[in-house]
């Protein structure tokens, strides 16, 4: 059990959400002051730039005397507003719109931008910091405690139309120790859309729920037979493309994560992992606004060297991503081949609903099963910690709520969990803040994406 830490978590969980609710009642006042303080003349030229085509420069042009600005005389009396067109009210209400604290942070981390130049079309700092709070309860013990669980910060260059430079360090949880190597250290180069090679560390995108970034998902954990088959970022060759309704991304990885980057590109002595992933948009075959198939297979050869994929010698994954309107559904088996306890399967499936634009409603059940009596491990976070070690059956239900203060880039994630392995069972309830700078990531839902209510 970690040392608990409750008065300093709940003190600095307190402070984040007073901040919260300070800047929405500042942006809240800012709007009021800002409708408040338009003048009878603004709001004369208002109406007479909805009646009136714009220029290039966003000043009205009238015949005669276009660039000037509209004289007092010209000053429509508001009475005759609502005689107006629908659509040139709306853009009355659009002209005083505040962006939202989503569209402003849209670009956040971008530095440069000039797709004209050319040697450095894009420059962005990124980074992420997730912290969270878990409660566990179970017949086997309990643990309760704060973890600054994810710290990472880097930069992305984008040169030459096609040379595509990424840099990204990671502390150790709770920032021991703060330098902790690099998550991700590669160069690309995209000969074409349907053709990118890279090199360098990167990401292990075994499975769609191992796709998607933590950025991204929407639940605190991936699935628990995912997790047992110990994929990371490591060293790695891969080719990946986008050919009309199909993408795909395959390579060759390293079965060992180093802290030291030298000893990681050059000792490569842990065997190796052949990876082949696809997705292909099933948009005319399904009554839905978007969905997608994605699968993918991992072959491992892995020795007593490895830190990763040294579990199973093989797996292979299906998933299905259906979203329409407000609901979506994520849906993906997966089975693991060649363990030293037996093969195993599991389902995960992930129904999500969106209350209003910032609250989603998140749910998943897992299940799992081992041909052997140990053949599945218990997750390392919450569970082992609780008293929860090994087992042949597993089951798993999460309710989230989810409130995306600037979409993806900032958001809080509640959770309750109940997870039982061969009769440990365990509650688990969280609390966790992410926030995130630099570029998106493309893909199915929920890559960079939220839904909007019906």
């Amino acid at each position: 059990m970690r040392p608990e830490r409750p008065i300093s978590c709940l003190a600095w969980n307190a402070g984040f959400l007073s901040l919260c609710c300070c800047g929405l009642l500042v942006d809240a006042r800012a709007a009021e002051i800002s409708e408040a303080a338009i003048s009878p003349a603004d709001l004369g030229e208002i109406a007479i730039q909805a009646h009136d085509p714009l220029d290039g420069a966003g000043v009205p042009s009238r015949p005669g005397v276009a660039g000037t600005i509209a004289q007092p005389d010209t000053i429509v009396d508001l009475g005759e507003a609502p005689d107006l067109p629908e659509s040139q009210r709306a853009k009355q209400s659009d002209i005083a719109k505040p962006p939202t604290l989503e569209e402003k942070l849209e670009n956040w981390g971008r530095i440069y931008k000039n797709d004209d130049h050319p040697v450095l079309q894009e420059l962005w700092l990124l980074g992420r910091y997730h912290g969270q709070q878990h409660w566990s309860e179970g017949n086997e013990g309990r643990d309760i405690d704060w973890e600054n669980r994810r710290y990472r910060m880097g930069g992305q260059a984008k040169l030459y139309d096609k040379l595509t430079l990424h840099a990204q360090m990671v502390s150790g949880s709770d920032f021991e120790p703060f330098y902790n190597g690099f998550t991700e250290l590669w160069s690309q180069w995209a000969f074409r859309d349907e053709c990118m090679l890279t090199i360098g560390q990167q990401k292990h995108r075994f499975t769609h729920d191992r796709n998607v970034s933590s950025r991204y998902i929407n639940t605190l954990e991936r699935s628990l037979l995912l997790n047992m088959f110990n994929a990371d970022y490591t060293p790695a060759i891969t080719l990946s493309g986008k050919l009309e309704k199909h993408s795909y991304y395959t390579g060759i990885f390293s079965n060992r994560t180093e802290r030291n980057m030298w000893d990681a590109f050059t000792e490569l002595n842990s065997g190796y992992s052949l990876l082949a992933a696809a997705y292909y948009d099933l948009g005319d075959h399904f009554a839905s606004d978007t969905a997608h198939w994605g699968g993918s297979y991992v072959f491992s050869d892995a020795n007593d060297e490895a830190t990763n994929l040294n579990v199973f010698e093989q797996g292979i994954s299906s998933a299905l991503i259906l979203t329409q309107g407000a609901t979506s559904l994520v849906s993906e088996g997966l089975i693991g081949i060649g363990s030293e306890q037996g093969d195993a399967y599991g389902l995960n499936i992930q129904p999500g609903y969106f209350l209003t634009e910032k609250l989603q409603l998140a749910t998943r059940y897992q299940f799992a099963a081992s041909e052997g009596d140990q053949g599945l491990i218990a997750q390392r976070r919450y569970e082992r910690p609780s008293g929860l070690t090994t087992g042949d059956r597993y089951h798993a239900a999460y309710l989230g709520l989810n409130h995306y203060l600037a979409g993806h880039r900032i958001k809080l994630m509640n959770g309750l969990e109940y997870s039982d392995l061969s009769g440990q069972n365990l509650w688990t309830a969280s609390f966790a803040v992410r926030i995130f700078w630099g570029p998106h990531s493309k893909g199915p839902f929920p890559m960079a994406q939220t839904l909007k209510p019906n």
